[in-house]
């Protein structure tokens, strides 16, 4: 798997960062509640060193997650991705269900469909804006299963898959949800993105 440069990394965490505080202020917008999106930290991993992280930081047991498509000059799958828990406590908050309401499933995949729609398209639309490069979107999909499930189920047929992962807290009136923004790609698409960013930083190639 392709090694990335400090320059590379520190490009990559700006494009989320400025696509995540984008996300953020539409989201304020729409809701009642003042919410602070933050990303931490930008790691690249392959599919069992992706699982394996995941593992250590939520244990096992099930995740929502947004999925949305995209294509164009590089082309894979951004996910918005939560423990289930976790995402029932943030749409609980947004929408003042209470978490043992009846109706909270059907309310949960609305709105996090949206929360993940508006967070994945501010990251991407970054991305693609700051690099000059026209990308084109499915329509977002809303799942839940185990980790392991989700990611296999984004290895496309027996090519290498390259993750790249962006921790993510979400921050509402002192209530802290934690989740993570899941970008990936083939390896030829990431190295297109790659050779993107160094086009960008002047790296001659």
């Amino acid at each position: 798997m392709r090694s990335l440069s400090a320059d590379q990394l520190d490009a990559l965490q700006e494009f989320i960062n400025i696509g995540v505080g984008r996300a953020a202020g539409i989201l304020n917008e729409m809701t009642d509640c003042r919410i602070l999106l933050k990303i931490p930290l930008i790691e690249v991993f392959d599919i069992a060193q992706l699982q394996q992280k995941l593992k250590e930081r939520f244990n096992s047991g099930y995740f929502s997650t947004v999925r949305l498509g995209f294509a164009g000059q590089f082309s894979g799958t951004a996910e918005l991705l939560f423990p289930t828990e976790s995402a029932s406590t943030l749409i609980s908050v947004l929408t003042g269900e209470a978490p043992d309401s009846p109706d909270l499933d059907a309310v949960k995949i609305g709105t996090l469909s949206e929360i993940g729609n508006i967070v994945i398209n501010g990251v991407m639309g970054s991305i693609s804006n700051l690099l000059s490069q026209h990308l084109r979107y499915a329509i977002p999909i809303y799942l839940e299963d185990t980790i392991q499930n989700l990611l296999l189920h984004n290895q496309r047929g027996h090519n290498a898959t390259v993750f790249l992962l962006a921790q993510t807290r979400f921050e509402i009136k002192q209530l802290k949800v934690i989740g993570d923004i899941i970008l990936i790609f083939e390896v030829s698409s990431f190295d297109a993105l790659i050779e993107a960013i160094d086009r960008e930083l002047g790296v001659p190639s």
